[in-house]
């Protein structure tokens, strides 16, 4: 076959003769490279090529030749008719083909993003898009450029249960740092739309946390959040960073984060009139940040937080006086906190609706249920692989070239002796 002919339907020839078997396709793939000039010059037959392509069989000629055709600037008329190309090209191709040109399919991706943004239909991009990330993956541990991607697409969408079922897997192998702030920030925010609070505190942790040479806006802002959460989920938040956070966030973090962290004062009064009243002043402030909605969930929280502790100290207490101690408008909407608690499994009570009487029960949870022995075997296991990989980790990194250099650097400016009888100075 001539690989040298420089039309378009030589290309669409080849890609259809190229594309049974890995030696064929191999072939294809060294064709496709010598034809990147002509497919990035011909718009004119690109759309009406890929026509002629079958996108499960074809699939690395249809991706190429769609890259070259998305890189074009696209009228409003032809945009939906490309989305519709690229995601059915997208659902039906071959995993194998296209992770052969990872680059290629990664910005096909993007730029449908980037139309479907244009056209403020994020929704279009969901499943689409969490398709593409599992024929992109080589497993579910490694993290790939598009989950950021995904993720903010479910969050513009408001489809956070999708967007969770992504972050049920555990990453391990992440190729770009900036992918993992974003993954982790914008999981936080997905988590957040799923009230489920101990995860999203648990991304934001890996934000703040993280390694950085020079402080970014992503760990900026997810500090933000971190401590809007913490105080909905712990109903405090504690200044001082763990040992492992680099010293540009330690050092940095705080000062721009000014009103969150007076916002976490005012909540540890207990007082929600002060703390309401620090909202309203601050309002613009939270507003600018896009933070607003999650501030209000704060306040209210202290709510709750304030009925919480009035389980501590009584056995039965009367709606109206929950509501006069914890500053709520009446019985009514008293009733209404200790209901909605009661559901979440925030406290444990009963109401009398006779005499608008509550009583606080014990958590009745003994923890030798069937359901609750399964939960804490299928923990252990997850505890005993998690454990099985990092050792797996650390055996791959003592071996590593880079690592061992960098090690012999620093055992040059640090002589290690030195620090093995400091311990037995601070004997008690």
């Amino acid at each position: 076959m001539n690989l040298n002919m420089n039309s378009m339907e030589s290309v669409v020839a080849q890609i259809q003769g190229l594309s049974s078997n890995s030696s064929d396709i191999t072939q294809l793939h060294n064709f496709l490279k010598q034809s990147e000039e002509l497919l990035h010059s011909d718009f004119s037959r690109l759309l009406s090529s890929l026509a002629e392509l079958d996108p499960s069989i074809h699939s690395l000629g249809f991706l190429y030749i769609l890259e070259a055709c998305i890189s074009f600037p696209v009228s409003k008329e032809h945009v939906s008719e490309l989305l519709v190309s690229v995601a059915r090209f997208i659902n039906s191709c071959s995993a194998e083909q296209i992770q052969l040109a990872p680059n290629k399919f990664i910005s096909v991706c993007k730029k449908f993003k980037d139309h479907i943004f244009g056209l403020e239909t994020p929704i279009r991009g969901v499943a689409p898009m969490l398709t593409a990330i599992r024929k992109l993956q080589s497993s579910s541990e490694q993290l790939t450029t598009l989950h950021a991607d995904f993720l903010l697409l479910c969050i513009l969408a408001k489809c956070y249960k999708t967007g969770f079922s992504v972050l049920e897997d555990d990453i391990y192998e992440i190729d770009q740092p900036r992918d993992f702030f974003l993954y982790c920030y914008y999981g936080g925010m997905v988590c957040i739309g799923q009230k489920q609070f101990r995860r999203a505190l648990e991304l934001l942790h890996n934000v703040v946390t993280a390694p950085m040479s020079t402080l970014n806006a992503i760990a900026v802002e997810a500090y933000k959040k971190y401590i809007l959460v913490s105080l909905i989920h712990l109903g405090q938040f504690s200044t001082s960073f763990p040992k492992y956070t680099s010293s540009v966030a330690q050092r940095n973090l705080k000062n721009f984060s000014q009103p969150y962290l007076e916002l976490s004062n005012s909540y540890g009064t207990g007082r929600i009139s002060e703390l309401e009243t620090f909202v309203q002043i601050n309002k613009e402030k939270f507003e600018s940040d896009n933070n607003l909605g999650l501030v209000m969930q704060v306040v209210s929280s202290m709510y709750k937080r304030n009925i919480q502790r009035l389980t501590q100290t009584y056995l039965t207490l009367s709606l109206q006086d929950i509501a006069n101690t914890v500053q709520l408008r009446g019985p009514k909407q008293a009733e209404m906190h200790v209901l909605q608690m009661i559901e979440d499994g925030e406290i444990y009570a009963t109401i009398n609706q006779k005499d608008g009487m509550v009583r606080f029960l014990e958590d009745p949870e003994q923890y030798k249920t069937y359901g609750m022995i399964e939960h804490i075997d299928s923990s252990i296991k997850r505890l005993m692989v998690v454990s099985k990989k990092l050792t797996s980790m650390d055996e791959l990194m003592s071996c590593d070239p880079m690592y061992l250099g960098k090690v012999g650097r620093e055992r040059q400016r640090f002589d290690f002796d030195d620090f093995d009888s400091v311990p037995q100075k601070f004997t008690v």
